[in-house]
């Protein structure tokens, strides 16, 4: 996608419905957490974590194979070494965006997503640039 990187995240921002949040926690100190209440108020959160079956008031699945329903982002809180277990499933799913929190960064996992078309973005955080873009940005 052509653009600033500004415009393509108000881009994604308009146009996703569904995200999927791995390593999601239920504890309200945890980062996951906080990025996920807020997003829930915009988009249809699906919490992804194997150890819990409910976070937040939404079903939570084992892994993203496992969730029934379209994925268009996959926002994830899983150290970077962890990221090419996720390949394979963000391959076969194609959400429109693969994106790895503050901190998280993975060159070759990116590489590998953005060959197939699917938007990679980096050590951002959802709600900061969200918050940055969709809602301050219009007032």
């Amino acid at each position: 996608m052509q653009g600033t990187l500004d415009e393509q995240l108000i881009h994604l921002f308009q146009v996703t419905r569904t995200i999927a949040i791995v390593g999601l926690s239920p504890d309200p100190s945890k980062a996951s957490f906080g990025v996920a209440q807020y997003l829930k108020q915009f988009y249809r959160i699906i919490p992804v974590n194997p150890n819990y079956t409910a976070i937040l008031d939404e079903v939570c699945y084992p892994d993203l194979k496992s969730v029934p329903i379209r994925i268009d982002m996959i926002d994830l809180f899983q150290r970077s070494d962890r990221m090419p277990s996720f390949l394979d499933d963000a391959l076969s799913l194609a959400p429109l965006c693969f994106w790895m929190q503050l901190g998280i960064e993975h060159p070759g996992v990116a590489a590998s997503l953005e060959a197939q078309r699917i938007q990679v973005i980096q050590d951002r955080c959802t709600k900061i640039d969200h918050q940055r873009l969709m809602v301050l940005g219009k007032l």
